[in-house]
């Protein structure tokens, strides 16, 4: 008789304990994070140099989350590629802001934009008031910022 008792009151509290247990936060559970809010950068290029603008002869951009891209050793977050002289590059989905920007043409065509820093006689540009200044793009989480790049053939890379 007794462990007819235990038994009728063991089950009962074996399954209480076992709903209490499924219904407890599990500590190795990382609260979930907040997704990051992404933004548009939307890139007008206006290249008026002599050189010509193909498939085969494209302008790349590329866009830095630090202004110390101009010293060397910052990768960028994004390229992109036109292959024409008034193009707009589109870079969606970007979560750091402030961004800087640069627009590289290799007239040998044979810059691919991750070899390294473009090729000696590159005409470049960089996105600011000031040449070799590079002036930052602040982007709101979730929207896009537009702005235009003209350059020419008067600042080449070394």
């Amino acid at each position: 008789m007794k462990r007819h008792f235990y038994l009728m009151l063991g089950v009962p509290l074996l399954a209480f304990l076992a709903q209490a247990a499924q219904d407890k936060p599990k500590e190795t559970e990382k609260p979930k994070e907040k997704p990051k809010e992404v933004r548009t950068l939307k890139v007008k290029l206006n290249y008026t140099g002599a050189g010509t603008v193909d498939e085969k002869h494209k302008i790349l951009v590329f866009v830095f989350d630090s202004p110390d891209f101009v010293q060397g050793g910052v990768m960028p977050v994004g390229t992109k590629v036109a292959s024409a002289k008034n193009e707009t590059v589109v870079f969606p989905d970007l979560t750091a802001s402030p961004l800087y920007v640069v627009a590289s043409y290799d007239p040998s065509g044979a810059y691919d934009g991750m070899s390294g820093p473009p090729p000696s006689g590159s005409s470049m540009a960089i996105y600011g008031a000031s040449p070799g200044q590079p002036d930052p793009i602040n982007i709101e989480a979730g929207k896009t910022a537009e702005v235009q790049l003209p350059f020419d053939d008067s600042f080449k890379m070394p």
